[in-house]
């Protein structure tokens, strides 16, 4: 990666509406509460857990649908993570 700047981060947007506000979609729908950290995707407000969790959902959701753009779903933090370009924004 050079040091262009990221498009994907730049125009994702700053907030959706999340699919759940009850933790991971996937470890919820599987009867699973075993993750370590929330994940939002801003393209569609899947909410997905991280890599750090056993089954890294939010990572599975980028695989799968190509959505570039996720950020913490954490209290207090709002970073953004690029998928596609590696960056943090």
């Amino acid at each position: 990666m050079t040091n262009q700047a990221c498009l994907h981060l730049a125009e994702a947007p700053a907030q959706v509406e999340a699919s759940t506000t009850e933790g991971c979609e996937d470890c919820l729908a599987e009867g699973r509460d075993d993750w370590v950290h929330l994940r939002l995707c801003l393209s569609c407000g899947h909410v997905g857990c991280c890599d750090s969790s056993p089954l890294k959902h939010a990572t599975g959701h980028y695989n799968a649908v190509g959505h570039p753009v996720m950020r913490s779903f954490e209290p207090g933090e709002e970073w953004r993570w690029c998928f596609v370009d590696e960056r943090i924004g």
